[in-house]
């Protein structure tokens, strides 16, 4: 094989540490987006935040005097007229971006809401410690007057229960691994757990839903005999045909009519299949809005919530510093990497308001009247609108939420899949869904509606979808079917 040299030109794209950064700020979430300023900050030297978390919080001198000197004594830079971030300062040589460190890195200052006189100031709360499941039993363990040994017994009982309330384990494996030496009957373990399920919360301790039901069942007040009893054969031989809803059979099953059936019904819907889920320590998740929309005489204004844009700036006295020569090589590339994040951090909530604003353009149906007017939209057409790539429109749209006055939603909310009209258009999938609630919510509870009856009541309205897609889309709102649906 004959060697050769050859010259050859080609183009490729070179992702810089910039565009890199740029990229990965985009797609992260706001809380995301915090913390790795977080640690940007503990990395940089060069770069201060403003807005503090702990601004309005009490703080101590060294002595435990209350220190009343404000946090931040420095006068906010003034915004523009329209309230966002003010205009980053023209990059000259690098004395002239020193000497203008503080004006182009101290955007959205002025963006935190004056605190008003009401009774929050602002200082962070702690949260009380909730009662676990066991702490509440044991604490009522500890006031029967019961013996020793049996509160021991009534406790282990107590260790094997779950967080919903129920025995995880039977008494003879819990009695299997008691030692021998302690000489420890079945009986014994039976009345520590009659004692257990005898305490608060009602159906604590039962190795079944049903016997966790018929626990309940059985300490209802004001419940008429025959209703009980017959709430109690529901629950303890008849579970299953209740829970599919199979009155016929039940019906037979008992000999009664449906307005006792309907008098046990409700007794049973009085009871909580999971007692001890009330201790459960949840904690809720909150999403805080990256945009917010509201409604002003010229249609729908959509505007960036400033709580969440964070406030950064160059760190003067580093900047003084390299201004006058003194600073080393490694401090001039963090000033670099300060004002790129700085940069960097515009041209994010910048995109993430073009992209905003587009879509309340495309929906402004949905805002006025609802998910019903939901147009069909896509990612290609956002990019294309905003010169944009769709990768870029993917990127903006995860994970950032939009205040509206219908609620918050993720900014993916507002694209999906169509599907064809019979005028020759399309018809939103969300749309759709919101139609299927609406049916499915005034539907006759004793006729409720299957899904081939829902398709054909779309279909009268010039929708052209199948019953399987009908059935995928109210599986999605969590509406359980036609045969759970019914009642007496």
């Amino acid at each position: 094989m004959k060697q050769s040299l050859q010259l050859r030109t080609s183009q490729h794209l070179a992702l810089t540490p910039q565009l890199q950064q740029s990229i990965r700020l985009l797609q992260l979430s706001t809380l995301e987006l915090h913390q790795e300023i977080e640690q940007i900050l503990s990395d940089n030297p060069l770069l201060e935040r403003l807005d503090d978390p702990l601004d309005h919080s009490v703080r101590l001198l060294a002595d435990g005097a209350i220190n009343s000197a404000p946090a931040q004594a420095e006068a906010p830079a003034p915004n523009n007229e329209e309230g966002a971030p003010a205009p980053e300062a023209a990059e000259g040589g690098e004395g002239g971006e020193v000497e203008r460190g503080e004006s182009e890195g101290d955007w959205g200052e002025g963006s935190r809401a004056s605190s008003g006189d009401g009774d929050d100031d602002g200082r962070p709360q702690l949260g009380a410690v909730g009662v676990t499941l066991r702490e509440h039993l044991c604490e009522q363990i500890r006031v029967t007057g019961v013996t020793a040994r049996d509160r021991a017994l009534a406790e282990l009982v107590i260790d094997a229960i779950d967080d919903n309330g129920y025995l995880e384990e039977q008494l003879d494996e819990i009695h299997a691994r008691l030692p021998e030496e302690l000489e420890v009957e079945m009986d014994e373990l039976r009345c520590a757990l009659a004692l257990v399920q005898s305490l608060d919360p009602v159906g604590v301790g039962a190795r079944s839903a049903s016997e966790c039901l018929a626990l309940q069942i059985r300490a209802m007040p004001g419940v008429p005999l025959v209703t009980r009893r017959m709430a109690l054969k529901i629950v303890e031989g008849y579970l299953s045909w209740f829970a599919q809803r199979e009155f016929t059979k039940l019906k037979k099953a008992l000999d009664c009519d449906d307005e006792d059936l309907r008098e046990a019904q409700a007794v049973i819907r009085q009871c909580n299949p999971h007692p001890g889920a009330a201790f459960a320590s949840s904690v809720s998740d909150y999403v805080v809005p990256d945009v917010i929309v509201r409604k002003s005489k010229g249609g729908w204004s959509v505007s960036l919530n400033n709580e969440v844009m964070p406030r950064l700036r160059v760190n003067n006295v580093y900047a003084n510093l390299l201004k006058q020569g003194k600073g080393e090589g490694q401090m001039s590339a963090q000033l670099q990497e300060a004002k790129w994040l700085i940069k960097n951090m515009r041209q994010r909530f910048d995109t993430i308001l073009r992209v905003s604003q587009a879509i309340v353009e495309r929906q402004k149906n949905f805002f006025s009247h609802g998910a019903v007017a939901m147009r069909p939209l896509v990612l290609r057409e956002i990019a294309d609108t905003l010169g944009l790539h769709e990768s870029t429109i993917s990127r903006v749209t995860t994970q950032k939420f939009m205040l509206t006055p219908h609620g918050m939603f993720e900014l993916k909310y507002f694209f999906g899949s169509h599907v064809a009209t019979e005028a020759g258009g399309e018809a939103s999938s969300t749309a759709i869904r919101a139609l299927i609630a609406q049916l499915t919510g005034a539907e006759d509870p004793k006729n409720p509606l299957s899904d081939s009856k829902i398709a054909e009541m779309l279909g009268e309205q010039g929708m052209v979808i199948a019953r399987r897609t009908v059935a995928k889309y109210r599986e999605a709102l969590k509406i359980p079917p036609v045969s759970l649906r019914k009642s007496l």
